[in-house]
């Protein structure tokens, strides 16, 4: 195992173009903040960099949505991110933004010296024009009749009623939504990075040298490298952004997705004069938290970039999590299916940890997990109210009662087996739980944690120390716990539970922290205590050391508190869609509690007559004069079908053969383009990313889904 001098961490640049939810607190930002409080409490020289990614079409949708500009969006949700953060606990170094000028000189300076080294490619394509405003468009800013459903108010990428994925030559009477302006096809030149160029090099990092990496990143970056890596555009037409440096690139900024991660080196420089230490020097230990959406930017595209500028550490690991649903149903910031962070606060002020605890315990790490509020509850009050609240409480409790309000002395001629067992935990405990944080499996080591509180529990019931106490008050001659015995057993047990006491403060410290600072509080200790070299030591509280009255921890969560927030969820649902006619506006007051979007009940039958079976791409093109459209032959086993797919921006034809995916097989035929397309192809898109459903494993074309 390689020996790092310095640690360097970050978390993915949130979008400023709205609040955060739990769900990213649990992708990232949580796993990412436990991991960066452990290795400060193990005295590492460590930084933790993160800051708002302001620039990108989500940016200006916003804007363009609330009637403001692109800054004063940015400058709203940068405040209220940052602030949020910071209520949670989670402890970063820095927390910058990606608009502020050492940022857009870092950038800056990144393409100018990859373009001056001629690592670039020039290309000319036709994209969508606005003639009244100038503009070249995002395909969510042409607007028109879905085809479909005859949604007006369709989108160029998709229509928002009926969820169908959509291409702006789709559109019936497309028309800019800058101008109403229907639009013009016109060439416009743009910047590509060969990320072909560096397969050889990726695949040897990735493939032979980093096989440690979570199954769910080292597969995806497996996949992309296995179908070969294409020319990606590192450019876009637009007026927000960093400008590209070049004389002849006027309308132009860098591609988000090309400045963002540049966004942790300038935060580095904004932060610490000594940046360059930790982007570039190799006893550097980089890790990219994230969530799996953006694995192929962080350990694809991003690693490619440094490589070709040269000079930069590339990451040490990037320990992606899966997504968390939201009672059962997936996180929608478009629908407010969400549980934001800011309502959070303010329903539950001073309980952070506890939502802290649910979403580790429960974090989607090797799979998408469900957030629900009875879970909430549950694991409030049977484990952090029940288990570990009540074992701290009860010990301080009877160290009052029965020991006057101090640590009591430790007995050894008297200690028996459960006692030399239970000290000799501390230590084994702490083992575990370190093993599991520099595996970055986050889920057990907090399950130690609370096991050790559990068998702390055990321990104490066992001991019954108030047993003893009622013995010898009932009968002061008892030969059992004659000669003072009675009082040193009561001792022993105690001094080490509040040992105990004092090693779950520190253990718990890198994922509770609040609680851990309020533990200390109530031992008198200084924070310094909470230091990680300390953690498994028997004689961390002094003997004769007056110690403060029990404090709770944890409060219960009431049924009435989770009823209340569950009707929370489903109410912010209630977004009635404007309507042209009175029948329509009569329809949707019935159905004011279906979300925006959501497709009428169905019965089982209706769902058994969907025919879905695994296909294989075996050939794939570009349909001419459509920019969204792929012309797919798909291998079904039995037969091999025609379809075409609007997924040409997302993916080049190259890079999709052999790629196994799941066809609705017995869907009516359609022409589009005049080719007639026999089948769907199931995607997922996720923040306008595109992702291939796909079986777990490789099976025969034609198998069956159900």
């Amino acid at each position: 195992m390689k020996d790092f001098k310095r640690y360097l961490v970050t978390a993915a640049l949130p979008y400023a173009n709205g609040p955060v939810h739990i769900g990213h607190l649990a992708g990232c930002y949580l796993p990412a903040d436990i991991y960066v409080r452990y290795q400060r409490a193990r005295k590492q020289d460590i930084k933790f960099i993160c800051g708002s990614d302001e620039h990108g079409v989500p940016i200006t949708i916003r804007a363009m949505k609330e009637g403001i500009t692109p800054q004063q969006v940015v400058d709203k949700y940068h405040a209220l991110i940052k602030d949020s953060f910071a209520a949670m606990g989670i402890s970063f170094d820095i927390f910058s933004r990606t608009s502020n000028p050492v940022h857009h000189e870092t950038s800056s300076a990144f393409f100018k010296k990859l373009y001056d080294e001629g690592l670039f490619e020039e290309k000319e394509t036709e994209q969508f024009y606005d003639e009244e405003k100038h503009t070249f468009l995002a395909d969510r800013y042409i607007t028109g009749t879905c085809p479909i459903c005859s949604n007006p108010n369709a989108y160029g990428d998709q229509c928002e009623k009926c969820g169908t994925s959509l291409s702006p030559e789709q559109l019936i009477n497309p028309k800019s939504a800058l101008s109403d302006a229907v639009p013009v096809k016109r060439k416009t030149k743009h910047w590509y990075f060969p990320l072909q160029n560096y397969e050889s090099f990726l695949k040897k990092w990735i493939l032979e040298e980093h096989t440690e990496w979570k199954n769910n990143v080292f597969g995806q970056c497996k996949s992309w490298l296995d179908n070969g890596l294409q020319s990606r555009a590192m450019t876009r037409d637009s007026n927000w952004g960093v400008k590209v440096p070049l004389p002849d690139a006027e309308g132009k900024v860098l591609y988000v997705w090309f400045d963002a991660p540049i966004g942790y080196i300038s935060a580095t420089k904004e932060l610490t004069e000594q940046w360059a230490d930790y982007w570039q020097q190799e006893d550097t230990k980089l890790v990219h938290f994230i969530g799996k959406d953006n694995i192929v930017f962080h350990c694809i595209i991003f690693p490619a970039m440094l490589k070709a500028h040269g000079g930069y550490v590339l990451p040490d690991n990037v320990p992606a999590n899966e997504f968390l649903n939201i009672e059962g149903d997936k996180v929608s910031t478009s629908r407010n299916w969400a549980v934001w962070v800011n309502d959070y606060i303010n329903d539950f002020p001073d309980q952070q940890d506890i939502l802290r605890y649910v979403l580790c315990s429960n974090a989607p790490e090797t799979k998408d997990n469900d957030f629900t509020w009875k879970d909430f509850q549950d694991r409030n009050n049977s484990e952090l109210v029940a288990i570990f609240g009540n074992f701290v409480n009860r010990t301080f409790v009877l160290m009052h009662k029965l020991c006057g309000g101090k640590v009591p002395p430790l007995h050894e001629a008297l200690l028996d087996d459960a006692d030399k067992n239970m000290l000799a935990e501390f230590d084994a405990a702490r083992g575990r739980v370190e093993k599991n944080l520099e595996e970055y499996r986050f889920r057990d080591a907090l399950f130690e944690v609370i096991d050790l509180a559990r068998k702390g529990n055990k321990y104490m019931q066992d001991k019954g120390p108030w047993l003893i106490d009622k013995e010898l008050k009932n009968n002061p001659d008892s030969e059992r716990y004659a000669n003072g015995v009675g009082q040193q057993l009561i001792d022993n047990c105690l001094h080490i539970c509040l040992q105990l006491t004092a090693n779950l403060s520190i253990l718990i410290n890198p994922f509770l922290p609040f609680t851990a600072r309020k533990m200390c509080g109530m031992m008198k200790v200084v924070e310094k205590m909470l230091d990680w070299e300390n953690a498994g030591k028997t004689k961390l509280l002094s003997v004769g050391y007056t110690l403060r009255a029990p404090e709770l921890l944890f409060r219960k969560i009431e049924d009435a508190e989770v009823e209340a927030q569950v009707e929370k969820l489903r109410a912010g649902l209630v977004k009635p869609v404007a309507t042209e006619n009175k029948q329509e506006e009569k329809k949707e007051t019935v159905e004011v509690n279906k979300r925006e979007g959501e497709k009428e009940t169905i019965v089982f039958d209706d769902f058994a007559k969907i025919e879905l079976r695994v296909g294989t791409i075996v050939q794939a093109e570009k349909v001419e004069k459509a920019d969204k459209l792929l012309k797919l032959e798909v291998d079904l086993g039995f037969e091999k079908r025609t379809i075409v797919s609007g997924i040409a921006l997302h993916f080049a034809p190259d890079q999709i053969i052999g790629q196994q995916v799941v066809v609705v097989v017995n869907l009516a035929p359609r022409k589009m383009r005049g080719i007639e397309s026999n089948g769907m192809i199931l995607m997922a898109e996720e923040n306008g990313k595109l992702y291939f459903v796909q079986p777990g494993t490789s099976i025969a074309p034609g198998s069956g889904v159900s």
